[in-house]
């Protein structure tokens, strides 16, 4: 059950990095790591691949060092799950923790 709850917080991870910038999956894998996400390409290609599929995200293949790499952005669509995501974290946070002493 943990899983599926990182797994959504990773998702919306990565909706609000791409939609500030196209980014690509190492740089992911880095960037959710500083968060205490270990991760590797075969549980996050699949995340990218299933957003994207779900129109979150458009992807984009750039010559990069002379490599392929694929660099996602977020949709209009995705753009706005996240505004949608982020008002219903902030009310859940809010909720959770209002008991919480600082």
């Amino acid at each position: 059950m943990l899983r599926d709850f990182f797994l959504g917080f990773i998702r919306i991870h990565v909706l609000h990095h791409a939609c500030q910038e196209p980014v690509y999956g190492l740089q992911l894998i880095a960037e959710l790591a500083r968060h205490g996400y270990r991760l590797s390409p075969g549980t996050l290609y699949p995340v990218l691949h299933g957003l994207e599929k779900s129109g979150y995200l458009v992807r984009e293949e750039r010559v990069v060092d002379g490599k392929r790499r694929k660099y996602y952005r977020a949709t209009p669509r995705g753009q706005e799950a996240l505004a949608e995501a982020k008002a219903r974290i902030a009310e859940l946070v809010a909720e959770v923790l209002e008991d919480e002493t600082p």
